[in-house]
C-alpha cells in the first residue's frame, strides 16, 4: 500500500500553515508569489504536453471518449448526487470541495504506471491522460462556474473569469506555442523542473491554508465530518472503478483497453486540481482542496492493489508468456541467420 511521499510534504505544509500562517504583508507577498507560481505551472504544463501525442490518440476515439465521459460527465453527476448527503455526512463547504474534485481532469503519470503494472494498453493510457489534461484546462473551470455557482470563493463573477483566463489558460497556451523552441530544454531538465512544479504547488497550498486559518474556516471540520467525507469518497472511488471496468466490458472493449479505461477514468489529478482550486475558491481553497488531497492518496492505494491483481490474471500471464516465446524465437532466428 504506497504512501505518496508528496502527500507527506503537503501535510507538512498544511501543518506549517496552521502553526505559522502568513498574515498582513507576509500574506500579500505569499499571495503574489502563489499567483505567479500558478501561472508558471500552467506554462510548464503547456510546454510539456505534446498536442501531437494527444491528437494521435484520436484514432482510438471510442476509448478516449469513454475516458472523457467518465471524467467530465459521470464523475460530476455523482458529485451532484452527493448533495443529498448534506448536512448529515457533509457540510456545505466539504460538499463544494467534493463536487470540485469530480470536475478535475484525470492523472497522467499514475494512470500510465498502473496500466503498465496491470499489463494493459499503455499507449492508450498515455494518450487518454494527455487528452484529459488538455481538455481539462478549459472544461474544468467552465464546469466549476456552471455547477459550483456561488459556492466558490464569493461566486463566479466576470473578475473570476478574467483570473481563470489570465492565470490558467493564457500561460498554458503560451507554453503550447513556445513548445517548439523550449520543448527540448523542458525535456532535458525534467527532474529539476519537476521539483519546481512540486515546490510551486506547496507554495499554493501554504497560501490557501494560511488564508483558511486566518479566516477561521477550519473550525467547520470536525473528526466526525472528516470520517464522513472519507466514507463518501471511498464509495465514490468504488463506484467509478466498477463503472469503468464493467462499463468498458459492456461497450465491447478488450482486456488491455479496459485496464487503461479503468485507471484513466477513475482517478483525479492533484497537480492540476490544487492550483485551479486556488484560483477558483480564494480564501475557501483550503477546504476545497481537502477532498482532492484525501482522494488522491486513496486512489493510489486502491489502484496499486488492483493493478497488482490484474497483473496476475491468467489472461495477462498467458499473453506475457506468448510474447516471451515470440521474442525468444526472434532472437534465436537472428543468431542463426
Amino acid at each position: 500500500m504506497p504512501i505518496d511521499p508528496y502527500i507527506l510534504l503537503l501535510l507538512g505544509t498544511v501543518g506549517l500553515a496552521a502553526l505559522l500562517p502568513a498574515r498582513g504583508t507576509g500574506a500579500d507577498v505569499a499571495s503574489g508569489a502563489s499567483t505567479g507560481a500558478i501561472a508558471f505551472l500552467f506554462f510548464l504544463y503547456g510546454a510539456r504536453l505534446s498536442t501531437r501525442e494527444a491528437m494521435d490518440g484520436v484514432r482510438h476515439w471510442r476509448l478516449h471518449v469513454t475516458v472523457l465521459a467518465c471524467t467530465f460527465v459521470v464523475f460530476p453527476l455523482l458529485g451532484l448526487a452527493s448533495r443529498g448527503l448534506v448536512p448529515v455526512f457533509l457540510t456545505d463547504p466539504l460538499y463544494q470541495g467534493l463536487l470540485f474534485l469530480t470536475l478535475v481532469p484525470s492523472t497522467i503519470q499514475s494512470s500510465i504506471a498502473f496500466t503498465s503494472i496491470a499489463r494493459g494498453n499503455v499507449p492508450a493510457a498515455i494518450c487518454a491522460g494527455s487528452f484529459s489534461s488538455l481538455v481539462g484546462i478549459v472544461v474544468t473551470p467552465l464546469l466549476a462556474a456552471a455547477l459550483l455557482g456561488g459556492g466558490g470563493g464569493g461566486g463566479f463573477s466576470a473578475d473570476s473569469v478574467v483570473k481563470i483566463v489570465l492565470q490558467l489558460l493564457v500561460p498554458f497556451v503560451a507554453g503550447q506555442l513556445l513548445r517548439r523552441w523550449i520543448g527540448g530544454f523542458v525535456a532535458r531538465h525534467k527532474k529539476v523542473l519537476g521539483l519546481v512544479d512540486r515546490g510551486s504547488i506547496l507554495l499554493v497550498v501554504y497560501t490557501a491554508f494560511s488564508e483558511g486559518m486566518v479566516e477561521g474556516i477550519w473550525h467547520q471540520v470536525s473528526p466526525a465530518r472528516l470520517a464522513g467525507l472519507l466514507a463518501v469518497q471511498a464509495v465514490l472511488l468504488a463506484v467509478m472503478l466498477a463503472l469503468t471496468w464493467y462499463g468498458a466490458k459492456g461497450l465491447g472493449f478488450g482486456r488491455e483497453d479496459r485496464i487503461a479505461i479503468q485507471f484513466a477514468g477513475s482517478k483525479k489529478s492533484l497537480a492540476a486540481g490544487l492550483p485551479m482550486a486556488s484560483v477558483l475558491f480564494g480564501a475557501q481553497a483550503s477546504l476545497a482542496v481537502l477532498p482532492l488531497m484525501l482522494f488522491h492518496q486513496m486512489q493510489l492505494m486502491v489502484c496499486a492493489v488492483i493493478a497488482k491483481r490484474r497483473s496476475r490474471d491468467p489472461e495477462a500471464v498467458a499473453s506475457e508468456e506468448a510474447a516471451t516465446r515470440v521474442r525468444t524465437a526472434v532472437g534465436t532466428g537472428s543468431r542463426s541467420g
